[in-house]
């Protein structure tokens, strides 16, 4: 049945009846846009924030007291401050309620929550991008479900957190706050509000999800996604992450304007870790390529480029000017190439496949086909099926058997075989390798 509020809002329940998933490109809910009702606030009221050692070791009692899996959330304040730290932590556990958490003021949080939160099950809404700052204070789950995810699994079209609340439980949460400067202190009370509902039904979504990925028979396929998002390793640092300036690709060509974007970037970064600022808010991106491009060969024509004239450009103009001498007084074999190194598993853009490797960039084509083929008929996004790297790996490991004259029918078990020392998991190879197999025959 749809969940519905009248005077006195009352929320979703677990044991209402989930809704059938809905394939991807369609619009006809069973929950209808005009069944949808606000809930603007936390049922139990706003709880206080949690921000001394004493506070926090009673939190910890508390939630240990709790039944069941723990709603988890975190807040950071990317685009404000360096880095991707949390600067609040939102819990909520049956008989307990939800828990405002300041780890800034709180101490470490490495002792009675983190062995407490060390057991029961996580359920987070996009938990990849939560895990990292979650995990730098400590806090480390031994199984977790997440909403996101498991909305993608079910074909849903729109999978942030509102959207799915609002298709499975026909609640509309306020959603003002998402790109707040969550580093202010003291937080603001309409802030903390929009904290709290973002764990307040997450729990009930689970439960509504959880049904629904059993009827469909994806529970298999959900938990093995969760166990990858769980365990996965940290992502290795980038090989020269100056280059992927924006509009750095297209505007800066030479070496030595590369040499300059390079420094100036190193500098920002320096200085933008030293001040706990985005870097961007140190010096504009626009200053970097204008700089790159025009090669300044003195500080006044630096200034008079219009992109230093802010009010943070002129902040640190010494410090920038010397990354641009320092630049422009490389020797020309210290300067960096134009052409981008690549990791040691790299492999180069598929847009240059066709001219360069045209068997490698065939063979994509019939696996992108085949993968995209498979994903519609059991309903589930091409990239969770089978992951574009992946994609590309398998094309491009054929393309140079063919191209050495090592061609010959591929069987699903090798398809298998390849796929899993990809990482892909148990369920994509079944779904994806006969299919692939059939299409690179």
């Amino acid at each position: 049945m749809t969940t519905r509020a009248t005077d006195t809002l009352r929320p979703a329940v677990s044991s209402a009846v989930p809704r059938p998933a809905v394939p991807p490109g369609t619009t006809d809910h069973p929950i209808s846009p005009h069944d949808v009702v606000a809930y603007p606030r936390p049922r139990d009221g706003l709880p206080e924030v949690i921000s001394t050692p004493s506070q926090l070791s009673r939190a910890a009692r508390d939630l240990a007291a709790g039944q069941g899996p723990v709603a988890v959330d975190a807040e950071r304040a990317s685009g404000f401050r360096y880095g991707q730290d949390a600067y609040l932590v939102q819990l909520r556990r049956d008989g307990v309620g939800t828990l405002l958490i300041d780890p800034v003021t709180c101490g470490p949080l490495t002792t009675e929550l983190a062995a407490v939160l060390d057991g029961p099950e996580w359920i987070l809404h996009a938990a990849d991008q939560d895990i990292p700052c979650l995990t730098a204070l400590g806090l480390r789950s031994a199984s977790l479900f997440d909403t996101e995810l498991a909305a993608r699994l079910l074909g849903r079209q729109h999978v942030g957190l509102g959207a799915v609340i609002e298709e499975t439980l026909g609640l509309r949460l306020a959603k003002d706050h998402a790109a707040a400067d969550w580093s202010t202190r003291p937080l603001p009370a309409s802030w903390l509000i929009y904290a709290a509902l973002d764990v307040e039904l997450l729990i009930d979504l689970r439960d509504a999800l959880a049904a629904e990925l059993e009827t469909d028979g994806k529970s298999q396929w959900a938990a093995q996604e969760f166990e990858h998002v769980r365990t996965r390793p940290a992502r290795p640092a980038k090989i020269d992450p100056w280059r992927k300036t924006p509009r750095a690709g297209s505007a800066v060509r030479s070496p030595r304007s590369l040499a300059i974007l390079r420094e100036l970037w190193q500098s920002r970064e320096e200085l933008a870790a030293e001040l706990d600022r985005t870097p961007s808010k140190v010096l504009s991106h626009q200053a970097l390529i204008a700089a790159a491009v025009a090669r300044p060969r003195s500080r006044r024509k630096m200034t008079g480029l219009k992109e230093f004239s802010s009010r943070q450009a002129r902040q640190n103009q010494e410090r920038w000017w010397r990354a641009i001498e320092r630049a422009l007084e490389l020797p020309d074999d210290e300067l960096p190439s134009t052409r981008a190194p690549m990791g040691p598993d790299e492999l180069p853009h598929p847009r240059t496949w066709q001219r360069h490797h045209a068997e490698a960039a065939n063979q994509l084509n019939r696996v992108r086909a085949a993968v995209r083929q498979r994903a519609e008929e059991i309903r589930v996004p091409q990239e969770l099926l089978l992951a574009p790297g992946c994609q590309r790996r398998l094309a491009w490991d054929l393309g140079e058997e063919i191209e050495a004259e090592c061609t010959r029918t591929m069987s699903t078990r090798e398809i298998s075989e390849r796929l899993a020392a990809m990482g892909a998991r148990p369920w994509q190879i079944e779904q994806a390798a006969p299919a692939l197999a059939a299409a690179l025959s």
